[in-house]
């Protein structure tokens, strides 16, 4: 069994498939808490009582009334963007704030726990089994801004929620049963099983926009090889592909991919502070609940009908919720009613997001030297008419389009990846660099790099003749006198690289221990967002991602030459790995090109 949990900025779904089940088709949790009316996502909310417990989730929250001493949570999913994991003060100010005692990694376990019980109990109902669900993978989608840190916290909430846990005593492995994917990529495979839709052939190129309630996620892919459609002689029309049929289908990736902050939710925000701009002198209808009213009057109808220019000298009516202070013609009160011009709407909300959004896939377009046959705009601002309107990519693009299921593209993608039970797609292209610094050696165990493409916090490089002649202040002698290079950089992947699903890339290193204790050493990896190849600390800016812990103390050669009497110390030889996936990196600690352990990552607080 395959389920996959769309964890969004402002709504999230549940989709699941079986071998077992409707053929293999993908389904969805319809049915929720709070409504008997059936919706494919819910709003991604909680709302808390004074103690920091939570009283509802999902619609109940979102549509509780204010209450005294509770806190409605919404948005807390952009804590993870990578900037602010980095740098507090980056954080966006227009988030809500957090529940005293409560930290973002708090508000998403207990929206995934609520989220989760409800879908075991739900997909039992459907299935009339349970069996599966104790062995099931468990597909999470994250943005394709983020990197390895915020997918870390996202893994170690999943799995503190009980997305997956052991299944029999022995189930070493389930932890790897839990698999993250970027949301264009599982985008992706739900467009690509569309061929009906868009025709696309294999070598031809598509661009998947990702436009959701909080991030745009952007990617281009290439057909390796076309998914098997079936026509249903009932209705003759072309039918999704089930499992079984997607045996030939599998695209690439062909240029990094992209993302931002400029989902549907920021034309929320925009147009709340618009309001508040405009009602400076009116604070009667300022107060939180008053706001609520407005926002939700826009998010409901106008945000995704809005046509733009065509709109332009249209008036567009919000009723307010105060009934004191009715009337100011002055800034658009009139009768109880706000009413805003079009084009203010536009100039003031639309236009600032939208054109972040059309920014994006110029600058995917420009990094593939190929052409595009197809550009395909999925998530729930995908919807927006204006959005659709400001196309200017008709010339150069045969196809543009909003595919089926296009709000649950997503969702229902990561669940059809699992069916196939095989990389679907083939291949992805690094979104960042990863690479080490070589620094002054610690006091105590240090590693030697065996590569030139390689290299740790302690690890001696040997200065090269480029050095001498570019920077000879970084060279010094280490303690056998051979000269070295100090804030070297290093890299185990370029920004752009071509990277096979699972690929290991693999590097020797040789560490000198002095004695059987000293089995292990420290190192730190580093991403950088940079086009530009640095060779120097001081060519660039890196990130510091993660520590590396590295114990050798179960390598066969490790523990041989410690029980040898050693005069001096010993040296040990080993190769470390690094994996990257969908939106993980992972590091495997080899010998012999076997495996012998996991490298544990330590992300920075």
């Amino acid at each position: 069994m395959s389920i996959s949990i769309d964890f969004g900025t402002t709504f999230s779904g549940v989709a699941y498939g079986s071998s077992r089940i409707a053929g293999g088709r993908v389904q969805q949790i319809l049915i929720w808490p709070g409504s008997f009316e059936t919706f494919r996502k819910i709003p991604t909310c909680l709302l808390y009582d004074e103690h920091g417990l939570v009283l509802a989730w999902g619609l109940e929250a979102k549509n509780a009334s204010p209450m005294p001493g509770t806190t409605r949570c919404e948005w807390f999913k952009l804590f993870l963007e990578p900037s602010a994991l980095r740098d507090e003060s980056s954080i966006d100010p227009r988030l809500p704030a957090l529940p005293p005692g409560k930290r973002p990694i708090d508000l998403i376990i207990d929206f995934l726990s609520c989220l989760w019980e409800y879908a075991k109990d739900q997909i039992t109902r459907d299935i009339g089994a349970v069996a599966d669900l104790n062995s099931a993978d468990v597909w999470l989608t994250v943005p394709a801004a983020w990197d390895a840190r915020g997918c870390d916290i996202m893994r170690e909430a999943a799995i503190t929620a009980g997305l997956v846990q052991s299944s029999r005593a022995g189930d070493n492995a389930w932890r790897d049963r839990l698999r993250i994917i970027t949301e264009p990529e599982a985008a992706a495979v739900h467009c690509a099983q569309l061929n009906d839709l868009h025709h696309l052939k294999p070598s031809q190129n598509f661009i998947v926009c990702d436009a959701g309630g909080g991030t745009v996620d952007l990617a281009v892919y290439k057909v390796s090889k076309e998914a098997f459609i079936a026509l249903c002689p009932s209705t003759n029309k072309f039918t999704t592909p089930i499992i079984g049929q997607m045996a030939n289908l599998e695209i690439a990736e062909m240029c990094a991919r992209s993302g931002a902050n400029c989902g549907s939710l920021f034309l929320d925000l925009r147009f709340r502070e618009l309001v508040k701009t405009l009602l400076a002198d009116h604070p009667t209808h300022l107060d939180p609940p008053s706001l609520a009213y407005f926002m939700h009057s826009f998010s409901e109808t106008d945000k995704l009908n809005y046509a733009g220019y065509h709109d332009d000298e249209n008036m567009f009516h919000f009723t307010c919720f105060n009934v004191e202070d009715p009337h100011d013609p002055s800034v658009g009160l009139i009768n109880g009613q706000l009413s805003i011009p079009g084009n203010l709407l536009r100039r003031e909300v639309f236009d600032p997001v939208v054109n972040q959004v059309i920014q994006l896939i110029e600058e995917q377009i420009a990094r593939v030297d190929q052409p595009i046959h197809a550009l395909l705009l999925v998530g729930g601002f995908a919807g927006s008419e204006y959005l659709k309107q400001r196309d200017q990519f008709g010339a150069r693009i045969r196809v543009i389009a909003r595919p089926p299921d296009a709000d649950t593209a997503t969702l229902r993608g990561a669940a059809t990846y699992g069916l196939a039970r095989r990389p679907l797609v083939s291949s992805v292209i690094a979104p960042r660099s990863y690479l080490m610094k070589a620094s002054p050696p610690a006091r105590f165990s240090s590693a030697i790099s065996l590569s030139d493409n390689f290299s740790c916090e302690q690890v001696k490089l040997p200065a090269e003749q480029e050095d001498w002649l570019k920077r000879p202040a970084y060279i010094r002698n280490n303690d056998a006198g051979v000269p070295i290079c100090e804030n070297r950089l290093q890299y185990l992947v370029s920004k752009g690289a071509i990277l096979r699903k699972g690929q290991r890339l693999t590097t020797k290193f040789c560490k000198f221990s002095q004695s059987a204790q000293d089995s292990s050493f420290i190192a730190t990896l580093y991403t950088s967002d940079s086009e530009k190849m640095m060779r120097y600390t001081d060519e660039g800016e890196t990130t510091e991602l993660c520590k590396w812990t590295v114990d050798l103390s179960s390598l066969p050669t490790f523990r041989q030459n410690a029980s040898l009497p050693q005069m001096s110390g010993f040296y040990t030889e080993f190769e470390l790995g690094l994996e990257l996936d969908s939106a993980e990196v992972r590091g495997i600690l080899l010998f012999n090109n076997q495996e012998w352990g996991r490298v544990t990552f330590d992300f920075l607080s």
